[in-house]
């Protein structure tokens, strides 16, 4: 390896440790903020700040500026959270994909063409609806359907 490409590849380096430092700074960020703004303390807060700035009106007499001050604050803090609640909820589904693929591809008798189903068209996610409508169709018709008032001894027993 020549000075040249391992400069480039040191370079590299240190560019994909800063993204991965971001990144990782980031879903840290958004996860504690979704964390602390979703609770109901936030909420109490947000209400006091309506609260407050409805208090105010009078004084500045109900102002085109004194409008302009909340809308502008809430389009901007919508804006951000957006990112945020965005960020956290891909983390959740993706985490809640690989353990269904996980138990998917555990249990015996399952089958592996569900594995992975985000990733499908929306044509051939329809296919597969459509296909599994049917199984069920088929096992209500011939009473091998475990169904939902069965007790749940039962259902593990026809297993």
């Amino acid at each position: 390896m020549n000075k040249t490409q391992a400069a480039e590849l040191k370079q590299h380096e240190q560019e994909r440790d800063f993204f991965c430092v971001v990144t990782d700074a980031f879903r840290v960020f958004a996860q504690r903020c979704a964390s602390m703004l979703g609770s109901a303390w936030a909420f109490t807060g947000a209400v006091l700040v309506i609260l407050v700035w409805l208090i105010t009106g009078p004084t500045f007499h109900f102002s085109d500026t004194w409008q302009l001050i909340i809308n502008t604050a809430t389009t901007v803090i919508t804006f951000l959270m957006v990112f945020l609640i965005q960020n956290t909820q891909n983390r959740d589904a993706k985490a809640m994909h690989l353990k269904l693929d996980e138990l998917i591809r555990a249990l015996r008798g399952a089958r592996n063409q569900l594995v992975d189903l985000e990733d499908l068209s929306d044509e051939d996610l329809k296919k597969l609806e459509e296909q599994i409508q049917r199984l069920r169709k088929k096992a209500e018709r011939d009473g091998t359907c475990s169904c939902e008032d069965e007790p749940a001894e039962t259902a593990e027993t026809t297993r």
